[in-house]
């Protein structure tokens, strides 16, 4: 497994995490300029790395920022932190870096921070689920770009902690969007349903992957507007994510959802999506 102190990237060198180091000057660490991605790793290979590296350049053109290494340049620096064949993920961030001064103004010239390492994923709640609550979303209008200007995820993932539950499910103008750090999906009438794209919410790799089992396996699913109404008439709940995959909310404003327990739609979406993995790990 992973050591307390393992090699990250940072601006073309390795080293160990404790001597790596940012200037205070950082644009990442002033305003929060810059963008992230979480990249799932099986058996030493990343899951879906170009899916992650369209949206990793999507999320830099709405900051108005070209990436700072090419695809296979990034991808091989991502390699060499990879630590054996256990689950993990890679953090990779993107920030404008440091201007010299703090000035709200985009400098002209900077050298972007380029930051990366790589961590286990820890125990999945799978089939114990969990609990959430609906909140209104206080976030900003561009949630489409993976941003590290997480502070109003973190305030409601928080209020939902603060009530006893895992996570919080966001609610904009009366319809679903995501959930604090999560995908949302509902099974309505037998049909599973997610939240369309657009800028108020992050276009979830894993989101897209299930849609694509849903359709490959002819169960039937479908982007749409998710009314609260709606969600909460909804048989089954889903949250998924790269790190968490597909997490089955069994108890929703202190409501129980379906049976209150993991449902036959998400262990059958369970299964196609553990199959996958098992193919990724393989290299097929």
């Amino acid at each position: 497994m992973a050591n307390d102190n393992p090699m990250v990237y940072l601006n073309g060198r390795f080293l160990p995490l404790d001597q790596a180091q940012v200037s205070v000057l950082d644009r990442g660490f002033l305003f929060a300029d810059g963008v992230y991605e979480v990249i799932p790793v099986y058996g030493g290979r990343m899951l879906r790395w170009s899916e992650h590296w369209r949206r990793l350049e999507a999320s830099l053109a709405g900051i108005h920022m070209p990436p700072p290494l090419t695809m296979i340049e990034m991808e091989s620096a991502l390699q060499r932190l990879i630590q054996g064949v256990y689950d993990q993920y890679l953090y990779l961030q993107i920030t404008r870096g440091n201007a010299g001064k703090r000035d709200h103004n985009i400098p002209k010239d900077y050298i972007p921070t380029v930051f990366a390492m790589c961590s286990p994923i820890g125990p999945l709640p799978r089939e114990t689920g969990i609990k959430a609550v609906t909140l209104d979303d206080i976030r900003w209008k561009l949630c489409h770009i993976k941003s590290i200007a997480l502070l109003g995820n973190i305030l409601l993932r928080q209020q939902a902690l603060d009530q006893g539950v895992n996570e919080a499910i966001l609610v904009r103008d009366g319809f679903v969007t995501e959930g604090a750090a999560s995908n949302v999906f509902a099974l309505l009438d037998g049909v599973l349903v997610t939240p369309p794209k657009g800028p108020d919410l992050l276009p979830g790799i894993t989101r897209d992957l299930i849609l694509e089992l849903a359709h490959k396996h002819d169960v039937p699913a479908k982007e749409a507007p998710l009314p609260l109404e709606a969600l909460h008439q909804a048989q089954e709940i889903w949250l998924t994510s790269s790190t968490r995959e597909i997490v089955p909310v069994l108890e929703l404003d202190g409501r129980p959802v379906g049976s209150g327990r993991a449902g036959p739609s998400w262990r059958n979406m369970d299964e196609l999506y553990q199959a996958f993995k098992a193919r990724a790990r393989s290299g097929q």
